[in-house]
């Protein structure tokens, strides 16, 4: 019964983690698209430019600091409703 558990919890935590590796590969995938376009480091939302420190902590960021403040604050308002 328990290495049953152990098991399923490990299969549990491998399928987690190859959908994290999925979405990043897709998301590293859009940032290299928008370095051919010309629009990586410009903030989706605003067309400003993302700060040099935000992008080099996330190279895959696509919006400004700001912005995705904004955007946490949203999704915080309406989850609460």
């Amino acid at each position: 019964m328990t290495d049953r558990a152990s098991l399923e919890t490990d299969t549990s935590i491998e399928l987690r983690t190859r959908d994290r590796e999925r979405k990043l590969i897709s998301k590293i995938d859009e940032a290299l698209r928008r370095i051919e376009d010309g629009t990586y480091g410009y903030c989706v939302e605003t067309n400003e430019p993302i700060s040099l420190r935000r992008l080099e902590a996330r190279p895959i960021a696509t919006l400004s600091i700001e912005a995705q403040e904004r955007h946490e604050r949203s999704e915080r308002t309406h989850r609460d409703d």
